[in-house]
């Protein structure tokens, strides 16, 4: 088998190949920090790393191209851990394993990391350069972009020099990105308050698996199946039929990754038992059927299991089903201003059982401020009537286009002398860190770009190899032209 480091632009795939090494989720970025700063000390350039872990890295500019405008290279250095149900392997420990899968680079059974290595990859790529032609660069690697951008919250000004901040985060090459949605994190919590289970219960199963997922800002318009939102349809199915009780639930790990997989135990008298699985079996068969073409690979099982010791009280379950049923989930509004961009959405990411707490995690997006807080307000509402402290925390805004910027004009010229057609220009629906630079640096001139690559924060993601070549003649060749 052909190793990724046999591909071309070699200078770019060798250092994606040595991040993949290193195991780099979110909140767990320690080794990469300590990697990155390494490697700028052993090259002699001027390294700092503050704080939260972010690390720049500052490069003179070569000869004759000293008076450039600065350019400000930034890409993310976390990873979103996701992986197959059948699949072992530990973020926090064990290296990616790349495939060459025809034209495109995947990992084996788990998230590959393109989503931001590439990036990160090709900031490397220019700063060991000896032959690149640019202006004074500087490579800002943050930490924690996928659960929180905490790196980029982090930020304090007079760390930056640069007037123009090149964003390498973007997936579709031959598109370039001048506006971003802003986000926020929604915190539903339930007081679990909970009861024994008798001899006359039988507890079972109810598994979700084998739904496709994907980036819950790219993705949300796509119509993809969230396993908690359809776990809690046969929860409220099997409650109105019987006296079925929860004793847990587990769905969904990640805010920004559409929920693949949840599972709940529940408890049913013996007496209703056939009654619970004819009428969760009857609806699993609706759901699969309304959702064969969008999933085919649904599976929805229901098995007995081990007794449970103890059961969710009637009150409580009947508030957290009826509040999570009703929630908003996926796309909310479609953009009056952009033709074909999300404007708001919403992505019931996570539900979860715990001692004394039932949790309940989301991630709303838009590109409009006063929505996204009006969908807060209405989630909000919905769960305190439901009885649940409802918090919304890590709030960022969004990126709003500037189609007279400077660098846009180069980078459309630079594209079509190049490829002989003229870029896309867009906006779009995820939370890209320029928002939360621009706060801080509000005379930035930025743009968003990248190379294709698909099904992100899934174990699906894969990156398109010519791509990415692409990509970095093109980063070479903007460099070579900053005003």
């Amino acid at each position: 088998m052909k190793k990724i480091t046999s591909l071309q632009p070699a200078e770019v795939w060798k250092h994606f190949d040595a991040l993949t090494q290193i195991p780099r989720p979110s909140k767990k970025e320690a080794r990469v920090v300590e990697f990155i700063k390494d490697f700028g000390r052993k090259a002699g350039l001027e390294t700092r790393v503050d704080v939260v872990g972010n690390v720049i890295i500052r490069k003179p500019g070569t000869s004759g191209m000293e008076k450039r405008k600065g350019i400000i290279l930034q890409a993310h250095l976390d990873m979103v851990p996701q992986k197959n149900s059948d699949k072992k392997h530990d973020f926090e420990k064990d290296a990616i394993e790349t495939l060459i899968d025809g034209e495109w680079v995947k990992a084996n059974g788990t998230t590959l990391g393109a989503d931001n290595g590439i990036g990160v990859a090709s900031m490397l790529a220019v700063l060991e350069s000896k032959s690149i032609v640019h202006g004074p660069v500087e490579a800002l690697f943050t930490v924690d972009e996928e659960t929180g951008m905490t790196g980029a919250f982090a930020l304090k000004p007079g760390m930056l020099k640069g007037n123009i901040l090149l964003n390498l985060d973007s997936e579709d090459e031959g598109e370039l990105y001048v506006g971003c949605a802003g986000g926020i994190d929604g915190n539903l919590t339930f007081g679990y308050t909970s009861e024994s289970v008798t001899k006359d219960y039988q507890a079972c199963k109810i598994q979700i698996s084998g739904l496709r997922g994907g980036h819950s800002g790219l993705d949300i318009n796509l119509g993809r199946g969230n396993s908690n939102f359809i776990l809690f349809r046969l929860l409220y199915a099997g409650s109105r039929s019987t006296d079925m009780r929860i004793a847990e639930i587990e769905g969904g790990n990640m805010r920004n990754a559409i929920p693949r997989e949840a599972f709940a135990i529940v408890v049913v008298p013996r007496k209703q038992e056939s009654e619970l699985m004819k009428n969760l079996e009857k609806t699993a068969k609706i759901i699969k059927t309304e959702m064969q073409k969008r999933e085919p690979d649904l599976k929805i099982e229901i098995m007995k299991t081990t007794p449970a010791k103890r059961m969710m009280k009637k009150s409580l379950q009947k508030r957290l089903i009826g509040a999570v049923y009703a929630c908003p989930n996926g796309m909310i509004r479609m953009s009056d201003d952009v033709p074909g961009l999300v404007e708001t959405s919403t992505n019931l990411a996570i539900i979860k059982t715990e001692d004394k707490k039932v949790r309940v995690h989301c991630l709303l997006r838009s590109s409009v401020d006063s929505s996204k807080l009006a969908l807060a307000d209405r989630i909000r509402a919905l769960f305190e009537m439901a009885g649940a402290k409802a918090e919304f925390t890590g709030s960022y805004p969004g990126w709003k286009p500037n189609m007279e910027s400077s660098i846009l004009k180069v980078m459309k010229k630079v594209y079509e002398k190049k490829y002989g057609v003229t870029p896309e220009v867009k906006a779009i629906h995820a939370g890209l860190e320029c928002g939360l630079i621009g706060g801080v640096y509000p005379g930035l001139d930025m743009i968003s770009f990248g190379p294709t690559i698909r099904h992100p924060h899934s174990p699906d993601e894969k990156v398109h190899i010519a791509s990415v070549q692409k990509f970095w003649d093109y980063l070479v060749e903007t460099l070579k032209n900053v005003p």
